[in-house]
């Protein structure tokens, strides 16, 4: 009788690096019920400047979704999900489990000049991040994060440490902030698709190969051109 062959192929569904947080009191009676909309009514919304707003039909979960670009982010408490594809930048998501809101945003570098207010740029998508929650009524003391990203994908700026940069950014704001990271999958060669499930909380990561970098050609491009002025002048699961 032949012996089952064991293979390398990853299961799904993985944990990636869950970590123990404050426990948050259940769900409550009172809490918000999770709202409904159409694909049709989504694409409607107005929306605010470096708010994500190309909706979809996501194929693969069945599920409404929209696609964050580099320099943008989204905030919902509507059931649908919410993707990006990573390299060196770093995507946080928040989640608040008492109003089940939650929001991701997709940053580039740390910081710019002062002059250059721009979601590209940790220190001002982070706290642009907390306030759209907070509008949205949720709390900062009872937030929690998910971190992705800041993989050393650009061969090219290997000196310049752009994933590593936006990692260590990303953690001491949110420890000084004292909010959570309950989960993270960073750093590492490998870029990233990212999907965030605002209404639960619930975080999928897949890791791609390289050999499709269009995935990552306009964060890329434009990490290029941040990089170049930077020199000069100044629960996470696996699918």
């Amino acid at each position: 009788m032949s012996t089952p062959q064991k293979t390398d192929a990853p299961s799904l569904d993985i944990p990636v690096e869950r970590r123990r947080v404050p426990r948050i009191a259940p769900l409550g009676p009172d809490a918000p019920a999770v709202p409904e909309l159409s694909l049709q009514e989504f694409q409607a919304l107005a929306r605010k400047p470096g708010e994500a707003s190309f909706f979809f039909f996501d194929q693969h979960f069945q599920h409404n979704a929209v696609k964050v670009l580099p320099g943008e982010y989204f905030v919902a408490r509507e059931r649908l999900s919410i993707v990006t594809v990573l390299g060196s930048c770093i995507a946080a998501c928040l989640w608040d489990r008492r109003m089940r809101v939650g929001g991701m945003n997709h940053f580039m570098l740390p910081e710019g000049d002062s002059a250059d207010v721009s979601g590209r740029y940790g220190s001002y998508a982070m706290e642009l991040l907390v306030n759209e929650m907070m509008k949205l009524g949720a709390r900062r003391e009872t937030l929690q994060a998910k971190i992705f990203g800041g993989a050393q994908v650009m061969h090219n700026f290997t000196t310049l440490n752009v994933g590593e940069r936006n990692t260590r950014f990303v953690q001491d704001y949110l420890a000084t902030e004292r909010i959570p990271v309950v989960s993270a999958d960073v750093l590492d060669i490998h870029p990233r698709k990212l999907v965030f499930f605002p209404a639960t909380g619930r975080a999928m990561v897949k890791r791609l190969a390289h050999t499709h970098p269009e995935s990552l050609a306009q964060e890329q491009r434009a990490n290029a051109a941040m990089a170049a002025r930077a020199l000069s002048g100044g629960s996470v699961e696996l699918f």
